[in-house]
């Protein structure tokens, strides 16, 4: 019997099709621990190990704060994911989990030694208990809890592009803001006018990407891989040529 074989093109555009439907999300809880810090009712840390700034103060990250030990932090590489994190003492904790953003990073305590751990907001900290009891669940100090990744969501949020200060023509930084999906980025490419390729920025810290070269002429546009899935977006032009550090720019698209 005759076998028939996909053409090359088509089989390869399968796979990546393939690739980019698995999911993001696990339906298996994993077990971790939890603390909180910062004020009770509060948005945790004033700004962050991943570079957010301010942003952690308002919505939509306000009150989804959360720093991981660095099992989950991975350098930075971690920031933005998004988890689901529930309690499970049945006496204080409600079935609800709270979904947090990791915008920071716990390296030493309750987060050394390869544990898995969240520090979270006193506010998200306080979303896992039932209703009216939040201060009582707060007073045990560490928890044992489940955790397991979920997709971020931001309503009416496209990803922007905050450029660092300090920087020039010659030393160009970025953050990256309010990438839904996956929320991590494993790599990030920038495209000059004067340049037909893609070059590789450096991953420096937290959130915070950068290219050294130059002179760097705007304008430029910039493509994300995301760490988790390689999942890949490119927003053309989306910094203009006459660009200026502490500005954001925000793009028209996101990882929908």
């Amino acid at each position: 019997m005759p076998t028939h074989r996909l053409p090359a093109v088509l089989l390869l555009h399968l796979l990546l099709s393939a690739a980019l439907a698995a999911p993001l999300t696990d339906p298996n809880w994993e077990p971790a621990t939890a603390t909180w810090y910062g004020s009770p009712d509060g948005d945790g840390s004033d700004g962050g190990a991943c570079g957010y700034g301010s942003l952690v103060d308002v919505r939509p990250l306000k009150a989804r704060v959360g720093a991981v030990s660095p099992v989950l932090f991975r350098d930075g590489e971690g920031c933005g994911a998004c988890y689901k994190v529930r309690c499970l003492d049945e006496g204080v904790c409600s079935r609800r989990a709270v979904t947090v953003i990791v915008t920071d990073e716990c390296p030493g305590g309750y987060c050394s030694n390869g544990r898995t751990h969240f520090d979270l907001s006193g506010a998200a900290f306080g979303r896992m208990a039932v209703a009216g009891i939040g201060s009582e669940l707060r007073d045990r100090g560490e928890i044992q809890v489940v955790y397991r990744r979920t997709k971020c969501k931001y309503a009416r949020k496209n990803i922007a592009f905050h450029v660092n200060e300090g920087s020039t023509d010659y030393w160009l930084s970025v953050l990256v803001e309010f990438e839904e999906g996956d929320g991590d980025i494993g790599s990030m490419h920038i495209k000059p006018t004067s340049s037909e390729d893609w070059l590789e920025m450096k991953h420096i810290w937290g959130a915070n990407w950068c290219i050294i070269g130059g002179p760097l002429k705007g304008p430029f546009s910039l493509k994300l891989t995301t760490l988790s899935t390689q999942r890949t977006l490119s927003a053309r032009d989306v910094i203009p040529r006459n660009w200026s550090p502490k500005a954001t720019y925000t793009s028209g698209l996101n990882f929908y």
